[in-house]
């Protein structure tokens, strides 16, 4: 099979370089590289001349400031059998293609998702990648064992060309694409499966303004496709899946909140339960990435989640109840940093 990668980007003068070269060194290299640089201002357009005829550069003269048109305008140079996309500010890891293939050698694979993990920087970041750890290790694996897979990360996607341009329209309507894309999949009855070996590292947001940004952008997006794809609960596994995320993003921080008003003892159990999943989690990451410095970010977790609840339910009311159709696109400011 043919492999493209499919780069959308815009400034990322500090990452850009890394994530190329990231792919240009796969243990299986890709057979097509393009990178959509969608108007950027700053020395992206040097760095990647720089890269000659390694990679396929699509130049858009006006910013989109919008990631999907971006890709809608990659895609029409897209001559692989299998695509990839990542984002500007990741780093795959180099058996990412290798490993994310093996999916598709079932015939009936439209689509894999990767397994992401943030990038050290400070605190957030570690608690992001104990979400991560939770996120992948148990809902995306048990989600895949019921065919119920429903976000695609956009940093670690691939998928069968021909049935993406089948099936996938780019409607601009949403701020999180990945999940729209990953909807329309499940609509159509398309196999989504979970590759834990795929690994990509990502640049998470350093500084906690970004960090609350993004949660808007995710959550808000979240519940954007929730609404817009409600047909996809029809499917029992769907409805399963999605009744139990959604609702516990919505009862758990009410019931914590009951607790704590109505009986405190209830309130201190409760969140030493919390506390002891958090801390195996953080301990599997600590053995498995050596990652000692997560076990720091347990009680940093613990509070962080309260923002994180705060946020799915102030978007919940924006995106669900107001239906504002937020279209705003967040980037949080980049960093120089090595995997």
């Amino acid at each position: 099979m043919k492999i493209t990668v499919l780069i959308p980007c815009h400034n990322e003068e500090l990452t850009i370089k890394n994530c190329i070269l990231s792919v240009l060194s796969q243990s299986r290299k890709p057979d097509q590289t393009i990178v959509v640089n969608d108007g950027s201002s700053d020395k992206t357009q040097k760095i990647l001349r720089k890269f000659g005829s390694e990679i396929r550069v699509v130049n858009l003269s006006k910013k989109t400031g919008n990631k999907s048109i971006a890709q809608e305008k990659g895609l029409k140079y897209v001559n692989g059998d299998i695509l990839i996309t990542t984002d500007g500010d990741t780093v795959l890891d180099r058996d990412f293609i290798k490993n994310i293939l093996k999916e598709f050698k079932n015939p009936k694979v439209a689509a894999s998702a990767g397994y992401v993990k943030s990038i050290k920087q400070n605190w957030l970041t570690g608690v992001r990648q104990i979400d991560y750890l939770i996120s992948q290790e148990i809902h995306k694996k048990a989600q895949s064992l019921v065919d119920a897979l429903y976000v695609i990360p956009g940093c670690a996607a691939a998928y069968r060309t021909k049935l993406f341009k089948k099936h996938i329209p780019f409607d601009h309507d949403t701020l999180t694409e990945d999940l729209d894309f990953t909807y329309k999949f499940h609509k159509k009855g398309l196999k989504v499966t979970f590759c834990s070996e795929a690994i990509v590292y990502t640049q998470d947001p350093s500084r906690f303004n970004d960090y609350v940004m993004q949660l808007r952008r995710w959550h808000g997006g979240n519940w954007q496709n929730l609404v817009k794809h409600y047909d996809v609960l029809n499917r029992p596994s769907n409805a399963l899946q999605l009744s139990l995320t959604y609702l516990e993003g919505v009862t758990f921080p009410l019931l914590l909140a009951l607790a704590l008003i109505l009986n405190f003892k209830v309130f201190i159990y409760f969140s030493l339960t919390y506390l002891v999943t958090v801390s195996i989690f953080a301990l599997i990451g600590a053995l498995r990435d050596k990652r000692w410095d997560l076990l720091l970010f347990i009680i940093p977790y613990f509070f962080a989640s309260f923002v994180n609840y705060a946020i799915f339910i102030e978007q919940f009311i924006h995106e669900a109840v107001l239906l504002k159709g937020n279209l705003k696109w967040f980037k949080a400011k980049r960093k120089v940093v090595y995997v």
